[in-house]
């Protein structure tokens, strides 16, 4: 396994004196595994971020915790950074058998609500919009029931700024929305660590705005709040995916730097004649290993196409290129 993959080796690494790194499992050929924090309180433990609900990663929670001497039904509760699947629905499932409480970003409400009335998912309507017709023919198709099961509400709404006592510290939720409109971070002043959940991640870039309920610019959202961040003392990052590092700033700012190398990138491709975000999307590469789009699965077209719709609206937003929408489709041209 390369050290760019060691950090998935499951057990309980410390990370900092009494904060202990858990990698859980997760499904599929992308991402392996995600961190969850477990925060020694005394006699209890806290968890930042509970997994995804797989009966594997349940057992690895389990016998992680164990060998800290806690054990599953003994966690004092949840806080969760945001409500993607591999961050909160494990919390919700281990609820319902031990009582545990879960506590999610309030900005999250909207998302929840989108799980349980919509009927087809919004990319279907979005990759129309952008013109990918195709894409969007094929995600309606590939539309399947949907399980409800871990998508209850948190027994308690997180609201920006609040301070979360614990014996130990004490842990400021700082709202980052992007990722999703919900996401929070959780900044431990007195022992300079930053619990960043999906918002700063040190191999990957996050993706952006994808979840049901999406605000109007999910770009401008994520970089506001990523010199959120900068703004913030720098502290030890604690991500969701990868291992920790010691410097958050130093992290926002390769990320801020890569958006804005993509947005130029972006710029060039309308300015040498694309006009949606599909035909934008398809005339650049992807992901570390310079992908064409058409190499992509479905999945990670969608997640292009409207990566690429987020960047071209910014680029509106900042008067570089104009936009209109001509039978439903959003089409953008220099200014």
């Amino acid at each position: 396994m390369s050290d760019r993959h060691a950090w998935e080796q499951p057990g309980a690494h410390e990370a900092a004196p009494g904060v202990f790194r858990i990698p859980l499992p997760l499904p599929g050929d992308h991402l392996k595994a995600v961190n969850v924090y477990a925060i020694v309180d005394g006699e209890q433990v806290v968890l930042i971020d509970g997994g995804w609900a797989l009966e594997d990663s349940a057992e690895l929670l389990a016998a992680s915790l164990d060998k800290i001497g806690f054990a599953l039904g003994g966690v004092r509760e949840f806080l969760v950074t945001h409500v993607h699947r591999d961050h909160y629905t494990q919390a919700v499932a281990i609820r319902r058998q031990f009582g545990t409480p879960v506590s999610l970003g309030e900005g999250e409400r909207l998302a929840l609500q989108a799980i349980h009335t919509i009927d087809a998912h919004p990319d279907v309507a979005n990759l129309y919009q952008a013109g990918a017709f195709e894409l969007s023919k094929a995600l309606a198709a590939w539309q399947g029931e949907r399980d409800l099961t871990n998508w209850e509400d948190p027994d308690t709404w997180l609201t920006d700024g609040l301070e979360i006592p614990l014996q130990t510290r004490t842990l400021r939720v700082i709202a980052t929305p992007g990722h999703t409109r919900g996401h929070v971070v959780f900044h431990d002043a007195g022992s300079n660590l930053l619990f960043a959940g999906d918002h700063v991640l040190p191999h990957i870039t996050p993706s952006i705005g994808i979840e049901l309920s999406r605000p109007e610019s999910p770009l401008r959202d994520y970089l506001s709040s990523l010199r959120l961040v900068k703004a913030m003392p720098d502290a030890t990052l604690l991500p969701a995916h990868g291992p920790v590092s010691p410097s958050a700033h130093a992290r926002a700012d390769e990320l801020l730097d890569h958006h804005e190398k993509r947005l130029t990138a972006m710029a060039g491709s309308v300015e040498r004649g694309a006009s949606t975000a599909f035909e934008v999307a398809d005339s650049i590469t992807w992901t570390r290993r310079e992908h064409r789009l058409d190499d992509l699965d479905l999945f990670n077209q969608v997640m292009a196409v409207n990566e690429t719709m987020a960047h071209l609206v910014v680029l509106a937003e900042r008067g570089w290129l104009t936009r209109t929408s001509v039978d439903g489709v959003e089409h953008f041209a220099r200014a």
